[in-house]
This record gives C-alpha cells, structure tokens and sequence, in this order.
C-alpha cells in the first residue's frame, strides 16, 4: 500500500509575535492566544510559493538522499499560485538549477507536474493523486507533492492574526517508510459556498503597485461563515470515513489514538473534530443519543432542540446566505455545548488529547493553507521523536478524512525524520518592520 516515506519544511525567516501583535493593535493576548496561538511566519519580499515550495522540496532530495531520476511525480498544492499556466513546472524547474549547482542529475523528464487547487484542501487532493499514481502506473517509482501557500490578510481585518507562510514537501513511495495510507476507507466532501473563502481576480484590478513588485493576495471572506462551513465540511468527511469503517461510529472518536486537521488557527481542529463527535453522537444508537442527552443535562440546553439543529439533514448553507444568515452560526446550541465540554474530563479524553501531538509546535507557525495539515504530521513524527512516543498505531482525519497506518519498525527512522523536517529558526518583526514587508 502506497503512503508517506518523509517530509521536510520550509519556512520563511520572518516571524511577528503574537503578544507584539496585540501591543500594536489592542487587542487581548490571552484571548489571541488561546484562540489563533503564538506567532505567524511571514514571505520575505523575494518570495513566493514556488520559492517556497522549491526550498522545501530541495531539503527533501537532499534530507532523504533522493535520486531526482527516480521521481516519476511532482504535484504542487497550493492556492496562491501567480501564473494560470504554468505550476508545479516552476518548482521542477528551480530543483533543476539546484541539481546542477550541485553536480547531481536532473529530474526526469517524464516526470508529471499537475498543479491542485481547491482553498486549503488542494495539497491532499495533490497527495491522493500521488498516492494513486504509485498504485498504478507510477509503481516502483517516487511522488513528491509540495504543499505551498502565502496566507495573507487586509491590516484591520479579523484574519490578520491568522496569517502564515510556508511550505511542506512530502515523499510518498509505492512501500512507505513511515505511513501507510488507505485511500479505501478515506471520506470526501465538497459542496459550493458561496461567500465562503474566495480570492476573484477582481481584487488585483484597482490595487496600487507596491515597492517589492508583489501583488498581494488578500481573500475575501466571512469568518463567522467561514466556520460554519468547516464543521459542516468536516461532518460530511467524517461520514462519509466512518461509513467504511467496522465500528460503530461515535467509538472511532474513542478508539483514535491521534487526529490531523486542516488548522487556519489553534482552536479551530478541536471545534471541528468535537462537532464531528457529537454529530456522531446525534445520528447514532440509542445509547449514544443517551449519552448525548446527559451532556446537554449537565450544561442545561434542551436535548430535543440540539437534535433537532444537528440530527440528521445537515442545514442548507447556500439557503442560509440567501436569507441573509451567513453571519450567524449555524450550530448556536451545539456551540454552546462544546463550551460547556471545554471545562470537563471528557473533553480531554475524546478532544484534546487526541489533538495534542505535534500542537504546541504549530501555535507558532499560523496559517499555512494547504501547508497546514502535512506542517501538523510533520510536527507530530518530531516529538514522537523528540518524546519517545510509541508510535506503532495511529489515524489521521481531516475534511478530507482518511486512514492513515503507521509503518512498523519506524522508531529509528522517526528521530532521523525528524532532525530533516526544519523548523527553523528565525528573525522577529518590529512593527515597522511588519509594514516594511506587508505595506
């Protein structure tokens, strides 16, 4: 079964501090970081997705002794791509001049270069199809998928706290070194949002040149939507996942040992994960329908209206923004429950503990995009090694929810992955020097 031999990181050395960030702006620290996290990365002025992605994708080669001639598959995942023609061909073409720099053989030319993009979900559409390739006609060869974004947001804005940049290039192989992945018993979602996350062409039509020659690519976006459209996403994935699977379905969020989200910021994977639980709950038996009930006994919310807001028929979002209810959330009494979850043991039993690998990490790298799920496993494999972690057995899911295994005898080959995988050190921003770069 193809899978995930390694992965390596690239970010860009620019850091802001989220506490200084609060200080410039007056905002609260304790709710910014308990809500977004520590700090964000941001791009230097010579950078760009394909810079970034090229660097991460060259510590790969170099970090796991990868013959480029071998690589039969180049896949870039990423939603802020400058050119409408060319894509992943960029970056082949940057690891080309750096093989030469270096003595070392250029990838092949029979190598395929497919861009994906769908927001922050086109690096794992870009990993299946990589994983696909290997199954069939790629067998024997080597997949490299590069995760690259540039997430910025307007100075003023609600999202400007959740920016982020970077890269993640993966290794994937017909007999993986460190994951196998089961796209068999994987779920998928989609459905058009409307007012969603978008980034129209129409943005770049009036915008002033700026110093460095960039163009800056500011999404336009409703966060309180935004959110109701993650959870929804993430409860028709994990259906869809569960559908598959053996067991009865609230137990998978019991039997998991550890999760992997999309994360545009910390508290958002536990929202969604906990939503996904107790949908799981709500469509379940008798007994988890019961155990559900004394949870919204012990938080005093009428258990029939919880069920009547998420049993079941999820709620028409293209209908809400229609009626002029994007702004609201669409889960108001199953918000207020996680609330309530938040302050009790059982939060830490089936939530946060099954989050906790590798999330300490990511509250200083921000927003990633597509980069932001592959940056979490990969901080995840460096304190398994960091921390000895036993590691044998573990699961994955995400909006595009699948099942991934570890490779047996990993735990030598996991402290070697995680000295290559490079979080890096880097130069804190003033707050001058923040308006410098993102004028």
């Amino acid at each position: 079964m193809p899978g995930i031999s390694g992965l390596a990181l690239y970010l860009p050395p620019y850091r802001v501090q989220l506490a200084d960030w609060c200080e410039w702006n007056d905002q609260p620290w304790d709710k910014i970081r308990n809500v977004v996290g520590r700090s964000f990365r941001m791009r230097g002025p010579e950078q760009s997705v394909y810079t970034l992605g090229a660097n991460a994708a060259w510590r790969l080669i170099q970090a796991y002794d990868i013959d480029p001639r071998e690589v039969g598959y180049l896949a870039l995942g990423t939603e802020s791509s400058s050119d409408n023609s060319a894509g992943a061909v960029i970056v082949k073409g940057m690891l080309d001049d750096a093989l030469a720099a270096n003595d070392m053989p250029a990838m092949s030319r029979e190598c395929e270069v497919p861009e994906f993009k769908h927001a922050c979900l086109g690096g794992v559409y870009a990993m299946k199809a990589a994983l696909r390739y290997l199954a069939t006609d790629g067998a024997g060869r080597k997949a490299i998928v590069v995760c690259s974004d540039i997430a910025e947001y307007e100075r003023g804005s609600s999202g400007e706290p959740t920016q982020g940049a970077g890269a993640v290039a993966i290794l994937l192989e017909s007999e993986p070194q460190l994951l196998h992945v089961d796209l068999s018993r994987a779920g998928s979602a989609s459905d058009y949002r409307m007012v969603d996350f978008r980034k129209p062409f129409a943005r770049f039509r009036d915008q002033s040149p700026r110093t460095d020659g960039q163009m800056q690519d500011l999404p336009v976006f409703n966060g309180r939507y935004s959110t109701s459209c993650y959870v929804d996403a993430t409860r028709h994935a994990m259906n869809a996942m569960l559908a598959r699977q053996p067991d009865r379905n609230p137990d998978y969020f019991h039997a998991v040992d550890a999760v992997f989200m999309h994360r545009p910021y910390h508290r958002m994977p536990a929202a969604g994960w906990a939503m996904a639980w107790l949908f799981a709950l709500a469509d379940g038996d008798d007994a988890a329908r019961a155990e559900l009930r004394e949870y919204c006994t012990a938080a005093d919310i009428d258990p029939q209206a919880l069920f009547d807001e998420i049993a079941g028929a999820a709620p028409d979002m293209r209908r809400r923004v229609r009626e002029g209810a994007s702004g609201d959330d669409a889960f108001p009494l199953a918000s207020l429950l996680l609330r309530h979850l938040r302050r009790t043991d059982v939060w830490d039993r089936v939530v946060a503990g099954k989050l906790s690998l590798g999330s300490e990490m990511m509250r200083d790298l921000g927003n990633l995009y597509t980069a932001a799920l592959p940056a979490w496993l990969a901080a995840g494999f460096v304190q398994a090694a960091e921390d000895g972690l036993d590691v044998i057995d573990g699961d994955s899911a995400g909006r595009q929810s699948a099942n991934a295994v570890i490779v047996d005898g990993i735990r030598d080959l996991l402290r070697c992955s995680g000295q290559h995988i490079g979080f890096q050190q880097c130069h804190t921003l003033s707050g001058r020097s923040t308006v410098t770069l993102f004028p």
